[in-house]
């Protein structure tokens, strides 16, 4: 009899767990297909520390505006094809190109300081908040509702996949190789809902990598986006731009 009170008590902590993790996924459906949704994203630690903020809407045109350090960088793209504004104004960047050995590629020309070089990677492997949070869902083992979120741990594999972006936003180095391999690699994730709808979610990933000199190097980084005027976002293109992606 204990043995089928224990089966049974642990069959409903099974369901109850399954079930929360599907209210996070209905949640991200519910983002994603909402008419637009405006999002901040802040990063500390390890490689890609900064911030953000976008906009994107139903039909797929999406803008961001992208800080690293000193310098700000502002985009707008829909399907295979960006806009990034440069000193020298808006530059066309074709993302269905592949992306020459070396450098991100799918740029007009100049040299290494081209925007359309540095960002063309991270447009290319861009993930707006709720295909990102759906992606997230899929890589943790558990999520469970606690008193002010839904929380969980990512698999190892989910931990390695987000830590092996390398610089510019794609994967592998700065040299288009492979990334350098993750060991130690765990993570977690807590998600925030409001009426059933996905407003904020924060990834931690922390493990251990090589520096371009062959040593060790751990990353420990903290991600923070929070998402708002669901439904009420208006997205303006600047005519330049406009012509670089129509």
């Amino acid at each position: 009899m204990k043995s089928l009170i224990a089966c049974s008590t642990l069959l409903a902590a099974v369901s109850l767990l399954a079930a929360d993790k599907d209210d996070v996924a209905s949640a991200a459906k519910k983002l994603a297909s909402s008419d637009n949704y405006s999002w901040t994203t802040t990063t500390e630690g390890g490689r890609g520390g900064g911030s953000s903020k976008g906009k994107t809407q139903s039909d797929g045109l999406t803008w961001t505006e992208t800080t690293r350090g000193d310098n700000t960088t502002e985009a707008v793209f829909k399907g295979g094809k960006a806009a990034v504004k440069g000193e020298d104004g808006w530059e066309a960047v074709d993302l269905t190109a592949t992306p020459a050995r070396g450098g991100a590629g799918g740029g007009g020309g100049g040299g290494g300081g081209n925007p359309g070089r540095m960002m063309a990677g991270m447009l290319r492997n861009f993930k707006a908040p709720a295909a990102q949070i759906e992606d997230i869902i899929d890589k943790t083992k558990d999520i469970t509702k606690g008193d002010d979120g839904y929380a969980g741990d990512l698999t190892e594999d989910g931990a390695k996949s987000l830590l092996s972006f390398g610089r510019g936003g794609r994967r592998g180095g700065a040299g288009g190789g492979a990334a350098p391999a993750i060991s130690n690699a765990k993570g977690s994730v807590k998600v925030w809902l409001k009426d059933g709808v996905v407003t904020k979610y924060v990834i931690k990933v922390s493990g251990t990598t090589k520096n371009r000199d062959g040593d060790d190097m751990d990353i420990d980084r903290t991600t923070t986006v929070e998402i708002k005027d669901i439904g009420a976002t208006k997205i303006t293109v600047p005519d330049e731009a406009k012509t670089k992606i129509s």
